[in-house]
């Protein structure tokens, strides 16, 4: 359950963070260097099967 959220929250972030859209354009590395953060924190949990 909580890791199905994780990835919906997770791909609504990288859609959301894409600079294609108008608003997200002068942001820079920031968002996408968060998501990978967050991703990389969800894949060790996952390894070592937290969740």
């Amino acid at each position: 359950m909580l890791l199905t959220i994780l990835l919906i929250v997770l791909i609504i972030a990288l859609i959301g963070g894409l600079p294609t859209w108008g608003y997200s354009s002068g942001w820079g590395y920031g968002p996408s260097g968060g998501i990978g953060v967050i991703l990389a924190i969800v894949l060790i949990c996952w390894l070592l099967g937290v969740f």
